[in-house]
């Protein structure tokens, strides 16, 4: 195994580790299913990614189908629409339902199928697609950076906006830019992109958990009630 591969699966494997245990205390500690279980899906979508490289599956295994669906389930609504309603639990006081758990996660499922279906008829309006979704979801994460720094949480809130500046520079090289010198695979590129996406899920658990202490809510929480929508202001 050469340095570029072990690299590549060590990148793998960090954000596979932060997925899962922080996707957990999101669950455990918070009560927020979105951020838990769009962390899980990453980490899923990562061990997928681990095993079809080290199999060596081609492109007629349903791993490779299945990372395909992953990359869009994400990229679409997961860690944009789904990550946006899961910080303003601590931003806006938003609970939301069972209902809109079940209905944005099935957002995701649809555009995952679309995305990763029909990417080549979408081609270039795909890939701007992804890139507006992504410049959206960083103006929230500069605001939600901004609510870290007026709390004081100074450290918090660089981390924040510099984790979300190397991930929108990952969503911008990702369909529109090779790396020079990268193989095939583009094995420089997604040890890059899954490191950035590992620091992602850690910057942000901890900064979630930094404003809600921030809002007065030191003690571990049950989960929301999940009948009903329960907003309060920030």
């Amino acid at each position: 195994m050469d340095l570029k591969t072990t690299l590549y699966a060590l990148a793998d494997l960090l954000m596979i580790v932060a997925g899962f245990s922080y996707g957990w205390k999101f669950i455990r500690n918070y009560g927020n299913y979105l951020l838990g279980l769009e962390w899980i899906i990453v980490a899923s979508s990562g061990t997928n990614f681990l095993v079809f490289g080290l199999v060596g599956a081609g492109e007629a295994s349903p791993m490779y189908h299945l990372a395909f669906f992953f990359d869009a389930f994400s990229r679409s609504v997961g860690i944009t629409v789904i990550l946006v309603l899961g910080l303003m639990q601590v931003t806006h006081g938003f609970k939301p339902s069972l209902a809109v758990d079940v209905s944005v996660f099935g957002l995701a499922i649809v555009g995952g199928l679309v995305m990763s279906c029909f990417a080549d008829e979408l081609g270039l309006a795909g890939s701007v697609f992804y890139v507006v979704m992504n410049a959206l979801t960083s103006l929230f994460l500069l605001y939600f950076a901004r609510r870290l720094w007026r709390v004081g949480e100074h450290g918090k809130a660089l981390a924040v906006v510099a984790v979300t500046a190397a991930a929108a520079a990952i969503a911008g090289i990702y369909d529109f830019y090779r790396i020079p010198g990268d193989d095939e695979h583009h094995t420089i590129f997604y040890i890059l992109a899954l490191t950035t996406w590992a620091c992602q899920m850690v910057v942000y658990y901890y900064a979630y958990r930094a404003l809600y202490d921030s809002n007065g809510g030191r003690q571990r929480i049950p989960a929301p009630d999940r009948t009903a929508v329960q907003p309060s202001g920030a």
